[in-house]
């Protein structure tokens, strides 16, 4: 894809995002964006491409509510010293993107593959032949642009494939839909199977939640 800033990289992901978990619409801050998302253990993200020390140590100042989140696209040992007690570290996470192409989608014996759109986002299922779960995902596409979110693999059927066919089915049906640019955020084990698929790492992320030690529990 051509040559995007982080901060443009970072909304084209947030546009779909929202999209694949029903969030609201993000708020523009100064410093990036915040996203009310509802849910008991993530109330609201804080999303920010570039982030300042100010400006994480203001936000974490206000921050009063459990479940609140903040997306920082630095590395880790950069921004942990700027947030104080109460607030945890997720997984590392790497923002990567691919060009979107058609794509050769066959189950492995053994398997079955549903797929299957509505509102904006497709999701891939794969099951056994006796109809257990072995491997899904879903990308909500944002115009132009599509964004992969929530794949996982039943741990009994891992390093058989089925990542990479539940990728390679979400890229073809979003690329089929009209987009031509995919974006994530993977984990670090993810980030080995996006790679061999062509996906390249455009920025790490650090992920922050609030969670008080009378709380944490």
């Amino acid at each position: 894809m051509p040559d995007t800033g982080t901060s443009e990289l970072v909304r084209m992901w947030i546009d779909g995002w929202v999209v694949s978990r029903g969030s609201s619409d993000p708020i523009d801050e100064p410093w990036g964006w915040t996203i009310d998302v509802g849910r008991p253990h993530h109330v609201a993200r804080h999303v920010m491409p570039e982030p300042s020390e100010p400006a994480v140590r203001e936000i974490v100042a206000a921050t009063s509510a459990p479940g609140t989140w903040l997306k920082l696209f630095a590395e880790e040992r950069a921004v942990l010293p700027w947030v104080g007690p109460g607030w945890r570290c997720d997984v590392p996470g790497f923002l990567m993107t691919c060009h979107l192409a058609p794509e050769r989608v066959e189950a492995p014996a053994g398997y079955t593959l549903t797929r299957w759109t509505r509102g904006g986002v497709s999701r891939v299922l794969v099951r056994t032949g006796a109809g257990h779960f072995a491997a899904r995902g879903q990308i909500a596409r944002a115009g132009a642009h599509a964004v992969v979110d929530q794949v996982e693999t039943a741990p009994e059927h891992r390093r058989k494939g089925l990542g990479a066919l539940v990728m390679r089915a979400l890229q073809s049906d979003a690329h089929e839909a009209g987009a031509r640019t995919g974006l994530l955020v993977g984990t670090p084990e993810g980030r080995a199977l996006y790679s061999a698929l062509g996906w390249t790492t455009r920025s790490p992320m650090t992920s922050l939640w609030y969670a008080p030690a009378d709380t944490a529990a």
